[in-house]
């Protein structure tokens, strides 16, 4: 199978591209190589044949889409960014990019997408209500939070809430720029199914860590945050009370998911998470990283950043009973590895 992997020098994409190549697939690797993930150079993890170039250029696409089976889309602009003047940027990259592709894909005769999707698009994740069952709580108010209240509560009661586990099927509420964005690509890939025909996989990622994560900037995730605070002696900060709740999924295993996924068909838009089914707490995964890095104690800081979620823990049911697919790589595991997993510090301009 020949498939182009976009954004494949990067953190998830490297590893999709490596692993298609250890099963004796073929991938085509194109990535922009942008700032916020990236120096100026390719990593040396790279294969040679390499492409530099964006998903919003048809003229770099169509020499690369011809004779390809499939595509795996990996190329975004991720994490929380700065503030709201990186939301062109996210719309152009994330958005534009990806109708480009799809056009592309079109023109091309190639008809199989896996997406790189997020649990971003489900906002705050399932609720339960003693009294009025599953309910989707509002964002929480900034008083409550200053306050050092973060748990959601009914939206009909007052009372407080039970989370538990999302189903694909949950409703969809973004809420965060970048956010947004991962759920117009959803949308975009799911139209284009339905004129084209053809078929998409949203593998929706929930918290991703591992080898070859981009560090020391604000577009990375809370593992490699942490860990930038600790290389330089700091104690990892975490926001509100450390227990929100998360799925640290590593990075082989979301390999795995991309794999199965394209090698397991599909009729027109499926969404599948892709998590470890093992879920733990923000303010756990700081403690771990700290032990296995032999540094301070985490710091406990409060407040909490605009469109942050409380609790987001994925139903891992479809993944197995649709794709086979089974995380192998333990919390306690992926976490002592990633103590001293090769990471990169990005340029940033």
């Amino acid at each position: 199978m020949r498939v182009l992997v976009t954004g494949g020098a990067g953190f998830i994409g490297s590893h999709v591209a490596d692993l298609l190549v250890a099963q004796s697939h073929e991938p085509v690797v194109l990535d922009a190589l942008l700032p916020q993930a990236h120096g100026a150079q390719a990593p040396e993890w790279v294969a040679d044949g390499f492409v530099r170039g964006s998903v919003g250029d048809p003229e770099v696409l169509a020499p690369l889409l011809a004779g390809v089976d499939a595509v795996c889309h990996q190329a975004a602009m991720v994490g929380h960014g700065v503030d709201p003047f990186d939301a062109p940027d996210y719309a152009r990259q994330n958005d534009v990019g990806t109708a480009v592709l799809l056009a592309e894909m079109y023109r091309a005769g190639v008809d199989r997408l896996v997406l790189a999707g997020s649990m971003v698009v489900y906002g705050e994740g399932r609720y339960d209500c003693a009294e009025h069952g599953v309910v989707r709580p509002g964002p929480r108010a900034v008083a409550d939070i200053e306050a050092g209240i973060f748990e959601p509560r009914c939206p009909r009661c007052g009372r407080e809430l039970v989370p538990g586990l999302v189903p694909e099927d949950a409703p969809l509420d973004p809420r965060s720029t970048y956010a947004a964005t991962k759920l117009a690509q959803e949308h975009l890939a799911s139209a284009w199914a339905r004129q084209t025909g053809g078929s998409v996989w949203s593998l929706r990622y929930h918290n991703v860590y591992g080898p070859r994560m981009p560090f020391g900037t604000p577009y990375a995730g809370v593992a490699s945050i942490f860990r930038s605070a600790l290389e330089r002696g700091e104690a990892p900060r975490v926001m509100e009370d450390g227990r929100q709740r998360r799925d640290f999924v590593h990075v082989t295993d979301v390999a795995a998911a991309n794999l199965a996924a394209l090698t397991t068909p599909v009729e027109g838009f499926a969404a599948a998470n892709v998590c470890s089914g093992e879920p733990h707490t923000v303010g756990d995964l700081a403690v771990e990283l700290a032990r296995a890095m032999d540094g301070p104690e985490p710091e406990i800081v409060g407040g909490a950043r605009a469109g942050d979620v409380r609790h987001v823990v994925a139903d891992p049911a479809q993944a197995r009973a649709r794709l086979g697919f089974r995380a192998r790589t333990s919390f306690a595991d992926g976490v002592r590895a990633f103590a001293t997993d090769p990471l990169r510090a990005p340029v940033v301009t």
